[in-house]
């Protein structure tokens, strides 16, 4: 076995952390009879040869003895190398993916040329994957069939072998592998769709497994979405009932393995955790994979997702939330009656399917309204604890959880959605010796009667201690002072101010004025150090001792010259900003620092000209040199819509030319900040706040128009 790997000069190969003369050793590990020590093994081929997917030259000079490896059937765990090379050498290029942007004199320059002898290597090899969809093994079987459609050569002879192959086999989860791989040819190879798409079709009707008919009718979705029958909800609905009703129970918990420190063992507990105790597990993937062709049939998938929810399956309420929250996070649409169900997960006995839902309702801030009662109660009773679930510390009375992170999640959802019964239980957190920060910074939509915490704040910041961590403890107790109107805390929030440490002191400087600049004429005992500070060497922190001076005393005379000194060739785009954002909020008094702005609206910077356009208008009112530098800077980049959109709801009838570009921006299903693979806690309640600045924006015009 690994016939020649001493031959092989591995110290002169590469791989993420160096010479590869650690490769002969971990490839022997793979074929060890030691459970630990192949994982360990697997774990530093991902770790270091195929690091985050690359392929160095090391990593080619393994294809041979990995190969090798599979065509054995003495070496266990052979499923497992067989997604590796799967990994290895199923990257597809497109035309246009440059991976060699980097130079090539860069330690970590990978050659695009690697990827692709990767692919030729390993489909120089794949007959070897032939003949295990029939092997013994049953993981081998399972990792078998993507790695044909993916690396063999001869698609329509894996294509006619997968098909053959689901005839005889009997493992659900194989059988569902065959007909990913079926789609997975289908969406390579044009030449084979149109007959794969009608095989699928069949096989979505034909299967007397519930299961299979799933699995075909996603791959059918996925491989043609713009032939998507439209009975697709009830047709779906009503196989997830079958598939429920026909399971004989929860699977069984996977072998034994031995405790290793590795991060392949660590996602194997996650993903077996998270199917413990749920009979037909694997449906999640297949609707994951529904809903990815059901794209922008928002309607339908939410249509879906509300029967998921009702279903009697924990499992698949508990797969509902997960993929809600893609959809809501992607797309637009009336979510009510889905997160009033998704409230009501709060509830279950199932500790999984509570945190799930209490995840979900974090990120949703207002769209989380009609949830807010199941929280109330969630909050103030507590969960009604299973078997094997705990009995939490408050045992179902007052404040009764299973675990403090789920009030918390609780809690900030309930705030988030500007729900004014989060107060008492905010001032309960705040009594607790340590407070989740997000709980702090989500005070700023309660409103009044948030200022009962007023006092609980000030006590938390008198107590936060003036050392090198001072910004991280201080500057959520100092945002949430500013939520509230905490005036009384005036010499709570100069202690902070005058003692900042050096590290990231002009951090806690902006942070500090910021809060006084909110408490406006109550703050009149911190003007002599704003003063100070005009003359800061930190534009934030000078801007902002700026704008709190304003508020404190409503005297421009030293002011604008402080901010207009920020204005001049040379300033840097932030300086630039933060200076025009500071004028901005100063408004009209600050008008005659409008020939100061203008320079800005022919910036390069995107952000200078919308925040110079911005402060234009608001001191000036001079619409008409504003709005087109916002609607341009709002068609360049969809992360300035947010800010341009504020500006134009503001401007009324100034901007009605805007309004067409107003009107497109409400007609759009799709996020404006919406993207694939990758959000941000608060990219639903971005767009969600445009959405309201567009309405009235538009709402004005209209009105103005009359």
């Amino acid at each position: 076995m690994l016939t020649g790997i001493e031959e092989v000069d591995w110290a002169s190969l590469g791989h993420a952390y160096g010479p590869a003369d650690d490769v002969p050793e971990l490839l022997r590990g793979l074929a060890s009879a030691d459970p630990a020590e192949r994982e360990t093994a697997l774990d530093g081929m991902y770790g270091a040869v195929h690091h985050q997917g690359d392929v160095y030259d090391s990593t080619l000079a393994c294809i041979p003895f990995l190969l090798e490896l599979v065509a054995d059937p003495g070496v266990q765990d052979r499923g497992c190398i067989v997604e590796l090379l799967t990994s290895i050498g199923g990257i597809e290029l497109d035309d246009d993916e440059e991976l060699d942007e980097l130079d090539p004199e860069d330690e970590e320059f990978i050659p695009a040329a690697n990827y692709a002898m990767a692919a030729a290597a390993i489909a120089a090899g794949a007959d070897v994957f032939l003949g295990l969809v029939s092997d013994p093994d049953p993981e081998v079987r399972l990792a078998a069939p993507c790695a044909l459609a993916s690396l063999h050569p001869d698609p329509a002879r894996v294509l006619g072998l997968l098909r053959e192959r689901l005839t005889v086999e009997r493992d659900t989860e194989v059988r569902l592998a065959l007909v990913a791989a079926v789609g997975r040819i289908a969406l390579r190879h044009a030449s084979l769709r149109a007959e794969t798409v009608d095989w699928l079709g069949w096989l979505a009707r034909a299967a007397q497994d519930p299961g299979l008919r799933l699995a075909a009718l996603a791959q059918r979705a996925r491989c043609a979405p713009a032939d998507i029958p439209d009975d697709i909800v009830p047709w779906v609905t009503g196989l997830l009932e079958e598939i429920r009703t026909s399971a004989q129970g929860p699977i069984a918990a996977g072998a034994e393995r031995a405790a290793t420190p590795t991060l392949i063992g660590q996602v194997r507990e996650l993903l077996e955790e998270h199917a413990a105790g749920r009979p037909a597990p694997w449906t999640e993937e297949l609707l994951r994979t529904l809903h990815a062709a059901l794209d922008d049939r928002v309607d339908d998938r939410i249509a879906l997702i509300v029967a998921q929810l009702r279903s009697p399956d924990w499992g698949q309420r508990s797969d509902a939330i997960w993929l809600c929250g893609g959809l809501i996070r992607i797309w637009r649409g009336r979510y009510e009656e889905v997160v009033r169900l998704v409230g009501a997960q709060l509830h279950d006995p199932e500790p999984r399917l509570r945190e799930a839902a209490t995840s979900l309702l974090e990120r949703l801030f207002e769209l989380g309204a009609p949830a807010a009662d199941a929280l109330v109660t969630r909050l103030t009773t507590g969960p009604v604890v299973g078997p094997g679930g705990g009995g939490g510390h408050g045992g179902g009375g007052q404040g009764g959880f299973v675990g403090r992170s789920g009030r918390d999640g609780a809690l900030l959802a309930l705030a988030r959605a500007g729900d004014t019964r989060a107060v008492p239980l905010l001032a309960r957190a705040l009594e607790e010796r340590e407070v989740r920060r997000e709980l702090l910074y989500a005070m700023d939509g309660l409103g009044p009667s948030a200022a009962m915490l007023a006092p609980l704040l000030r006590r938390r910041l008198a107590e936060v201690e003036l050392d090198e961590r001072l910004y991280d403890r201080a500057a959520p107790l100092l945002y949430a002072l500013a939520a509230v109107r905490g005036n009384q805390a005036v010499p709570e929030v100069l202690r902070v101010l005058r003692g900042a440490p050096s590290n990231r002191r002009d951090w806690v400087r902006e942070a500090a004025l910021r809060t006084l600049a909110s408490f406006g004429p109550a703050a009149q005992e911190a003007v002599p150090e704003m003063r100070r500070l005009l003359a800061a060497e930190s534009a934030a922190v000078a801007t902002t001792a700026a704008r709190a001076l304003w508020a404190a005393e409503g005297d421009l005379g030293e002011v604008l010259p402080a901010l207009e000194r920020w204005l001049r060739p040379g300033a840097s785009g932030a300086d630039w900003c933060a200076a025009a954002q500071a004028l901005g909020e100063i408004g009209p008094a600050a008008a005659v620092t409008a020939p100061a702005l203008r320079p800005g609206l022919a910036s390069r910077d995107l952000w200078v000209r919308v925040r110079s356009a911005a402060a234009l208008w608001r001191v000036s009112g001079d619409a008409a040199t504003a709005l087109p530098v916002l609607l341009a800077a709002w068609e360049e980049n969809r992360h300035a819509r947010v800010d341009v959109a504020e500006c134009l709801a503001e401007m009324g009838p100034a901007a009605s030319e805007a309004q067409l570009v107003i009107f497109t921006e409400l007609t759009r299903r799709r996020r404006h900040n919406a993207r694939e693979g990758a959000s941000g806690s608060h990219d639903i309640h971005l767009d969600e706040k445009l959405l309201t600045l567009c309405r009235a924006a538009l709402a004005r015009m209209e009105r103005g128009a009359l």
